[in-house]
């Protein structure tokens, strides 16, 4: 136990260091407020959490630990610990924590999320479904508003439910940050000269080691410079990645913006002159939706890190293709869509793949057997899905399933499951981390992708495929259980869609036991993956580049937004 004696000076002064970005200093401070004496939960906490921005996990959670236990009523206290276990991938302690936050505070929809979150992660369906079932008792007691507002919309793209429900929580979550928006300084935009190059900027907490970074990498860098200046706001710091150094190289401009606060960040947005904003980061973690809600750009876009909608007045157009928001959905979303031709989705020709492909030992495969695939994270593996999965491995003898090693609750509960059904769990391989490039070398190991279906694989379906891997996927009704899809039929292989799980576990078995059928798909995807639509960068980015001209036309002319397909 680290002790103290109450020192509120030394306390104050580690967060206004932490405020100021001087870890170090405020790490001491916090230090000096720890004395022997009785314990100061807010110096634990506050030394907890800079432990935690230096990356010094371990340390972190102990001393947030005390700090629970010293104040355990304190919700924030328990988020933060939540989110550390989290972090450190202790999924069901961290879900633990979260339940704990949820009892303190109840009917408050991050804290909601945050519960499903690790509970999904670690595929505890059993507690998934208990927890969805609480809130859906809530819904049935409380009006429809009130209900939408207890789940948060990341989360409700991960869960079955009406589309019409996941619309409505979309736009409840949208009108709570448009009113914390509203108590925010307001930004001031000056007249644009005309003429000049039109100002595109975009903002993202993900411009590092992160599936947005490295599907959109190539979009960045063959930006027209004689027609476009382009500029990044970045949400989260420097991570000293590859992909770090290549998205500073990208842009024109390049913003740290992680210590700006909201109402700063949109002002300086504005002062840059941005014309177009384009949102790569949605609802997902470390957004900053409260920027856009400030109005910082006269054309603000929807694109590429949120799978779906956001169902806010201050968002004008979402990018998408007709597979994953068809047109007779258009009435239910707020934004205007914005059809690109192939997938909405952007991919990079030049990501660079290890020549060497691994011996099957190497990566942790048996010499012999079909190997199925699925790197998709793990939240994303759902009861039906796997059990189907375990039908399959029943039905093709020998063969073994290759998932990503995402936590060691999930690989515990995975193996459980298969166990459950019948299946050896031995026939689950997981694979570790590896570098980008490598992993994308060992995919070629692969026979077989197998999608998910609610929440299907975005940047995984796509390096599949990029590794020449057929992909077979079974849509859901949503923008994010339907881009599979959409990656199959900007690639030419729309054979590999099916209508539902049971045409899903006919079609992989067959195309197991049929060596022949397998080949001719496999030489079909080598032929199309530089010739069609998916990967062809340069075209997507010229095609894009006319879609934003098109809003920004409209703008110009006093015209209010409207769905349109990008040629």
């Amino acid at each position: 136990m680290i002790g103290s004696r109450r020192s509120p000076a030394d306390a104050a002064e580690g967060l206004a260091r932490w405020r100021s970005g001087d870890l170090a200093g405020a790490e001491s401070a916090f230090r000096a407020a720890l004395m022997s004496g009785a314990t100061d939960p807010a110096a634990l906490h506050g030394l907890g959490s800079v432990l935690l921005a230096q990356s010094r996990l371990d340390e972190g959670i102990e001393a947030l630990q005390q700090a629970v236990e010293a104040r355990p009523r304190d919700v924030a206290y328990r988020v933060t610990l939540g989110d550390a276990l989290a972090r450190g991938k202790l999924m069901t302690e961290a879900a633990a924590q979260f339940m704990a936050a949820v009892e303190l505070a109840p009917g408050q929809p991050e804290l909601e999320a945050r519960v499903l979150k690790p509970l999904l992660d670690s595929c505890d369906w059993s507690g998934v479904e208990a927890t969805f079932e609480r809130l859906t008792r809530h819904a049935q007691i409380e009006a429809a508003d009130r209900w939408t507002r207890r789940v948060h919309p990341w989360v409700a793209l991960s869960v079955p439910m009406p589309p019409a429900m996941r619309h409505e929580i979309a736009r409840q979550h949208a009108l709570r940050i448009a009113a914390r928006a509203a108590a925010l300084p307001p930004v001031q935009r000056r007249p644009r000269p005309s003429g000049g190059r039109l100002r595109v900027g975009y903002l993202s907490a993900d411009l590092r080691s992160h599936p947005v970074a490295q599907l959109a990498a190539g979009l960045f860098e063959r930006h027209d410079r004689s027609r476009f200046e382009v500029a990044a706001y970045s949400l989260m710091g420097d991570d000293g990645s590859e992909h770090r150094k290549r998205m500073r190289a990208a842009f024109e401009h390049f913003v740290d913006a992680e210590d700006l606060e909201s109402d700063l960040l949109a002002q300086r947005i504005a002062d840059d002159g941005i014309d177009l904003l384009v949102d790569l980061t949605g609802y997902t973690g470390q957004a900053r939706t409260e920027v856009l809600a400030l109005r910082p750009a006269p054309v603000q876009v929807n694109y590429l890190g949120y799978p779906g909608p956001m169902q806010a007045r201050f968002i004008d157009y979402m990018i998408a293709d007709a597979v994953v928001a068809p047109a007779h959905e258009f009435d239910a979303i707020v934004e205007a869509v914005v059809h690109m031709p192939g997938s909405y989705q952007a991919n990079d020709d030049r990501q660079p793949t290890a020549d060497a492909t691994p011996t099957r030992t190497q990566a942790g495969l048996p010499e012999t057997g079909f190997v199925f695939c699925c790197f998709n994270q793990t939240f994303k593996i759902e009861r039906p899905v796997f059990s189907a999965w375990m039908r399959i491995l029943a039905a093709v003898p020998g063969s073994v399933l290759w998932l990503f090693a995402s936590n060691p609750a999930a690989e515990a509960n995975l193996r459980a499951a298969a166990r459950a059904q019948g299946i050896d769990p031995a026939r689950l391989v997981f694979a570790r981390w590896a570098r980008r490039p490598d992993h994308l070398a060992r995919q070629r190991l692969a026979d077989l992708f197998l999608d998910t279906h609610t929440y299907n694989g975005h940047t995984t379906g796509s390096d599949a495929l990029w590794a020449e891997v057929p992909l077979v996927t079974c849509p859901a009704d949503a923008f994010a259980g339907r881009v599979g899809a959409s990656l199959l039929s900007a690639i030419g292989l729309p054979d590999l869609i099916v209508p539902g799980l049971d045409e899903y576990e006919r079609l992989a078995i067959e195309l197991a036991r049929n060596a022949a059928r397998l080949r001719s798909l496999r030489a079909r995807l080598a032929e199309n993956r530089l010739t069609q639509p998916l990967f062809r960068t340069e075209d997507f980015t010229r095609c894009l580049e006319r879609a934003y001209e098109q809003m920004w036309a409209r703008h110009e002319s006093g015209e209010p937004p409207r769905h349109f397909a990008a040629t």
